[in-house]
């Protein structure tokens, strides 16, 4: 966190304090449950004295930005996962038209932040993005789900953090948030079809090798594969899940039972 935060250099008021501190949440910078240095020394660093920081620790926290856990420290908030009210979370998760309308605002909007990233990712933006293909390949290599899963999520949102444009940053972390929360997509029942891991790893590889070759239109072209095979997936996984389910009906009404393999 040292380099994150930098001296105030004019007026050392709250309002100074807060502005930096609203700039890295909204860039990103700062995400949620990230957890600020203590008192003393972020006060030290934004070069104010304490009196002033607590004052705009304290507007921060009632504006829902920062949280405060008593003798844990200050956090930030979880705004991005508030995008979405529980109520509408509810209703999308219910409503199979959303799916497809979800893989359509994903395909225009990442192919959007992958042109983006081909541009404009810095050489910075460039080690956290093969930082993390490279835990893709470790977790893929180990058969680890979990692993893997997490890693896809993270990679989209760098991808959106490569794009430097604040609004699709949180529009498409809302989105990833969605589908990390299982709202949408049950993964596991994609991952399970025959060679679809190796597809998404081949994918999200194109799209990373894309983005460091600073070509966007091989980027936009490599996100829109990647998601017509995340559709085309999601609708035969959604096609197998039914005939099974009607399958296990079947044999349980006529009495019969699974033989042992």
């Amino acid at each position: 966190m040292e380099a994150v935060f930098s001296r105030i250099e004019h007026a050392r008021t709250a309002d100074g304090v807060i502005r930096q501190i609203e700039t890295l949440i909204l860039e990103g910078v700062l995400r949620d449950g990230d957890r600020l240095p203590g008192e003393r020394d972020l006060a030290r660093q934004l070069d104010v004295s304490r009196p002033i920081l607590r004052e705009a620790l304290k507007m921060l926290e009632e504006r829902g930005l920062i949280l405060t856990r008593h003798g844990g420290g200050t956090y930030v908030a979880d705004i991005i996962g508030q995008v979405f009210t529980t109520p509408v979370r509810e209703l999308i998760a219910t409503h199979r038209k959303a799916t497809a309308d979800y893989l359509e605002y994903r395909r225009e909007m990442e192919a959007v932040a992958a042109e983006f990233a081909a541009r404009r990712a810095t050489p910075e933006d460039l080690v956290l993005l093969q930082a993390i293909m490279r835990r893709m390949d470790a977790a893929h290599a180990s058969e680890d789900f979990e692993a893997e899963a997490a890693c896809d999520v993270e990679f989209h949102n760098a991808v959106g953090e490569c794009a430097h444009n604040i609004v699709l940053l949180h529009t498409l972390r809302a989105c990833y948030r969605l589908l990390s929360d299982g709202v949408f997509l049950n993964r596991a029942r994609i991952y399970e079809l025959p060679d679809a891991r190796n597809t998404l790893l081949a994918q999200h590889r194109a799209i990373h090798d894309a983005i460091v070759a600073g070509n966007p239109e091989a980027a936009r072209a490599a996100a829109v594969a990647h998601i017509d095979f995340v559709e085309k997936a999601t609708f035969q996984a959604e096609r197998s899940g039914d005939w099974q389910r009607i399958s296990r009906l079947r044999l349980h009404q006529r009495g019969g039972e699974v033989a042992e393999q």
